[in-house]
């Protein structure tokens, strides 16, 4: 079945979902209220949850369309009448916003006044919907971290990546990841986000002709999520050996101001502290004592892209694209932090790779390390966006003509980045 279809069939299922749960009950399908289903308002938020009580989080989900995801999900998790039954509601409506949020940014579906490749309103989406769903009280036992985990991936790509089985087309697999640094400024956005959502499912010409399929699925900004598995998650199944494996992966995420960059070397080590993650979590590793991920298998301290670096880096516009060499490391032997312009010494502990020692390197790491065991012959690597700027000065006003325009420039370059990853 090519990828078309697939889409075709997993709409037409998750529309029967919605509509089994959601949609007002008719004669045929109406059932008795349960009056034993409860929310309670009460239940505690996480620290990204409770930026939601900024009003204008609420009005970028409006504004983008998604309104009635979170008006109705609370039915539709009332309908179930068991465990098994609340799985499958939040792997439907999970993948539901997902499908939403693609379809969105590539213009398929209508709605709302922002941007088609605003990646804001599906993001606030799904953390209103994760509230929804902490304080839903049914009348039977539930995992509420569990479904959370179901909803979280099923939301961000995880259970709809897979490739269609198409002799001669290269697979490309690509990860983003969410909108951060919220508590300073809530209207952020992520142009990696952007630009995959914008990618997942697309059929591309790369630049010697070869025909190129995309998938991608977004990353939440929380070393919970990381420590829990969600990279290896993700990127497992598109290494693993078959005709629906990846050709090459790249992770994306922003970095740097008014450049591209594709990170040289990934580093093993966690080392941003004081800044936190979306949920407020430290990472317990600074400059001077990095530390290492918990679980995090087995390998190199530092890991080399395998990236064709030199045919991406020859798009320059309107961005310029630098491969990036630096990292930090503390050398055999010593025990203070030394940067490096060109790259490890042998011997030397990691302390941060090119795209320094928070998630963004992290994601390179994990997923090479998990390409070296898996399939070391692929293509991998990271790629660092631009920053993105241009929100009004009005903090008021959710968007703007230069914001969009450089959300718009660096999604495009992403695309040009790819279509030269052939070399």
């Amino acid at each position: 079945m090519t990828t078309a279809r697939r889409r075709v069939a997993l709409t037409a299922t998750l529309i029967g979902a919605l509509a089994a749960t959601v949609l007002p009950a008719t004669a045929a399908t109406a059932q008795p209220a349960r009056p034993s289903c409860r929310t309670v308002d009460s239940a505690p938020l996480d620290r990204e949850q409770a930026r939601t009580a900024d009003p204008r989080t609420a009005a970028l989900t409006e504004r983008g369309g998604f309104g009635d995801f979170v008006r109705r999900f609370p039915a539709a998790l009332c309908s179930a009448r068991g465990a098994a039954a609340a799985g499958r509601i939040v792997d439907a409506w999970g993948e539901a916003l997902w499908r939403a949020g693609v379809d969105r940014a590539q213009g398929r579906r209508p709605g709302g006044d922002l941007p088609a490749g605003d990646d804001r309103p599906v993001y606030w989406t799904r953390v209103a919907m994760t509230i929804q769903l902490a304080r839903w009280q049914p009348d039977f036992d539930i995992d509420t971290a569990a479904l959370r985990q179901r909803f979280e991936d099923a939301s961000r790509g995880l259970s709809d990546s897979a490739f269609g089985a198409r002799h001669g087309v290269r697979r490309i697999f690509v990860s983003g990841f969410d909108p951060f640094g919220l508590d300073a400024e809530p209207r952020r956005a992520n142009p990696s986000g952007s630009a995959v959502l914008q990618l997942d499912g697309r059929r591309i010409t790369l630049a010697d002709g070869t025909p190129a399929e995309i998938q991608a699925v977004v990353f939440p900004v929380r070393y919970g999520d990381f420590d829990r598995g969600i990279v290896e998650r993700a990127f497992g199944p598109r290494l693993a050996r078959g005709h629906r494996s990846a050709d090459l992966i790249t992770t994306i995420s922003q970095g740097y101001p008014g450049l591209f960059t594709l990170e040289a070397w990934a580093g093993r080590s966690r080392s941003a502290d004081p800044y936190p993650d979306n949920a407020g979590a430290l990472s317990g590793g600074t400059r001077d004592h990095p530390v290492t991920a918990p679980g995090l298998g087995p390998g190199a301290e530092f890991i080399a892209t395998s990236l064709p670096t030199g045919p991406m880096t020859a798009v320059q516009q309107p961005y310029p694209v630098k491969l990036n060499t630096t990292v930090t490391e503390i050398p055999a032997g010593a025990s203070a932090p030394v940067d490096r312009a060109d790259g490890p010494t042998p011997g030397s502990r990691a302390v941060a790779g090119g795209g320094g020692g928070y998630l963004s390197n992290e994601v390179a790491y994990r997923t090479n390390r998990l390409r070296l065991e898996l399939a070391p012959q692929l293509p991998g690597g990271h790629l660092h966006t631009p920053v993105l700027t241009g929100l009004p000065e009005q903090t008021d006003q959710l968007t703007g003509p230069v914001f969009e325009q450089n959300e718009a420039a660096i999604a495009g370059e992403v695309l040009e980045v790819l279509r030269h990853s052939a070399g």
